[in-house]
């Protein structure tokens, strides 16, 4: 094949994962967090300890994450179906490529929570500050450099679940490596496509990693006494003089 002929599809095929794997880390970053989150508040000394809520949610949570993901695209075929009208093309692989990747972004969330010093939370909780205060505040502000990395982690592993999906006709750039590269026996088109994906798997990784690493500088230069005034102080009564 031409250059010509290669660089409409290779276009097409880059915008195709593009937009899968958009839609489906914003769909598990809204499952993933809040999950991952109530993971640690239900564990043993968490906020809200629930230990049996926390072995049925964390064993969902692991069988989800330990199914391969070409298999949960067969097994989710009637549900995809259901939601889309078809099992086939890039809104059908949406679907499984977000259920699969929200177990996966809460565990990361779950880490990133659980480094959050235990310290800052005993001293909303002292100041009057209740559950949510606690999780708006402090578990989510003081873990974001972790979290923007378990979200760039989830998006590189959703660029090699969508590269999967092109066997099932979802699209992308691993529809266009199976299909020209390996049926057809286009190599040349397979080490492009190859190196196109480890390019964009690099930009976002690079992407990421500045990102966490500005939050994290900004968040030590702050200091840990700007982050413990998150409550207004009640207004103390006026001392009484005695006569």
């Amino acid at each position: 094949m031409t250059w010509t002929e290669i660089q409409p599809l290779l276009e097409q095929a880059c915008w195709d994962t593009l937009y899968m794997v958009g839609w489906s880390t914003l769909i598990a970053v809204v499952g993933g967090l809040p999950l991952g989150i109530l993971l640690v508040l239900t564990d043993r000394g968490g906020l809200l300890q629930n230990v049996l809520a926390n072995k049925v949610i964390g064993q969902i949570v692991n069988i989800a994450r330990s199914m391969p993901f070409i298999i949960l695209m067969v097994a989710l075929m009637g549900f995809t179906r259901w939601v889309t009208g078809s099992t086939i093309g890039r809104e059908a692989a949406i679907v499984p490529l977000a259920i699969g990747a929200i177990p996966f972004f809460a565990r990361l969330v779950e880490t990133a929570v659980r480094e959050v010093d235990h310290g800052l939370v005993e001293a909303v909780q002292a100041m009057g500050g209740n559950t949510w205060t606690v999780v708006r505040r402090v578990l989510v502000p003081e873990s974001l450099p972790s979290l923007i990395s378990s979200a760039t982690t989830t998006v590189v592993a959703l660029i090699g679940y969508s590269a999967m999906a092109g066997t099932v006709g979802a699209g992308g750039l691993g529809d266009i490596a199976i299909r020209y590269g390996y049926q057809r026996f286009e190599t040349e088109l397979m080490w492009i496509t190859v190196a196109v994906l480890a390019v964009v798997i690099s930009v976002i990784q690079f992407g990421g990693d500045y990102a966490a690493r500005a939050l994290h500088r900004r968040g030590s230069h702050a200091g840990a006494a700007p982050r413990l005034r998150l409550l207004k102080a009640e207004p103390t009564a006026p001392e009484v003089t005695k006569a």
